[in-house]
């Protein structure tokens, strides 16, 4: 299942945009992951927030804040053009949590890391891709169903 971590400095965030950011962020991924909306799989889109001490991010240049959005999803959920998706509203997600605008964009770095199949395991067993596209269409079928 997908999971999304945001690394921040202390304090980058206003106080509504800490409170918001994570929802946001693991609604950002379901949509581009193609999960179906239901409570199953918000309750497996996993968000954290990770929030830096003050001086423990800085770079050559200045001390203005920076962002890292690492996104796990299993090996070949995400197609290039839903990776472009995500990528984009996920720092749209971040930059409207710290009040800053398109021209900090590059203040936001999101890294998406694929796990390769048979390496993702919950409840004590190895979760399969093949495995969470079936559940997904079960859901769906049953969502139309109703």
């Amino acid at each position: 299942m997908p999971m999304i971590q945001l690394t921040v400095p202390a304090g980058a965030l206003t106080l509504q945009g800490r409170e918001s950011v994570q929802g946001e962020l693991a609604a950002v991924l379901l949509r581009w992951e193609g999960a179906p909306d239901t409570e199953f799989f918000r309750a497996q889109a996993w968000s954290y927030l990770h929030e830096l001490p003050a001086g423990a991010q800085i770079t050559a240049e200045d001390d203005a804040p920076r962002f890292r959005v690492d996104v796990t999803v299993p090996q070949g959920a995400v197609s290039d053009r839903r990776k472009a998706g995500l990528v984009k509203d996920a720092t749209a997600a971040v930059l409207h949590a710290a009040g800053l605008t398109d021209a900090d964009a590059l203040r936001v770095w999101v890294l998406i890391h694929e796990q390769a199949e048979g390496t993702w395991g919950a409840g004590g067993g190895i979760v399969r891709y093949a495995e969470l596209v079936a559940l997904a269409q079960q859901s769906r079928e049953a969502t139309a169903g109703a």
